[in-house]
């Protein structure tokens, strides 16, 4: 698999160094994002079926809702990594994170369907930074008024699954 380095501070916005800072800097995030899928697969599926739309507290999501948000997020940021590799200029909108799980209706889905979607995602997500030239993963491009690189949007998306991952595990069990 392709390497990518870790980007530079200025390649991200500010708030997603919680992401990106939980990743190491070897430049293997396509490696990574490969391992912990297989490995948020594996730990899932460990999980007994009613913990999946358990709430710690009112308003909180669900496992399931996590999930799809991961899904969710990462083809935004991997469209958005697209349109940054392809040296588009638009400044993209951003997304209500919120409005988004609400909508998803996760709590109504197989879990079962819910990790096959969310195999296909990654393993496009893969497929798309593996076939990237080297000369565009500097680039950037602007969404909800932040620049981003599109090799900032790989360690984005690695970083927080890793983050909700974590979560699930001091919060849900």
């Amino acid at each position: 698999m392709k390497i990518i380095t870790k980007p530079d501070e200025g390649e991200y916005a500010s708030y997603t160094i919680m992401y990106i800072g939980l990743l190491p800097n070897d430049g293997f995030v396509l490696k990574h994002l490969s391992y912990n899928a297989n490995k948020l697969v594996e730990f899932i599926q460990s999980l007994p079926a009613e913990k999946l739309t358990y709430r710690y507290a009112e308003n909180k999501w669900t496992i399931k809702e996590i999930l799809v948000h991961i899904i969710d997020d990462e083809r935004i940021y991997v469209y958005r990594a697209l349109r940054y590799a392809r040296n588009d200029k638009i400044n993209l909108p951003g997304f209500e994170q919120d409005d988004y799980t609400l909508n998803s209706f996760a709590n109504e889905r197989d879990m079962k369907s819910i990790l096959d979607e969310f195999r296909s995602v990654r393993d496009s997500t893969i497929a798309f930074f593996n076939g990237l030239d080297d000369k565009v993963l500097k680039r950037t491009g602007i969404a909800d008024g932040n620049k981003m690189s599109v090799r900032a949007a790989a360690y984005h998306i690695a970083g927080h699954e890793l983050h909700h991952i974590n979560i699930i595990k001091e919060k849900y069990l």
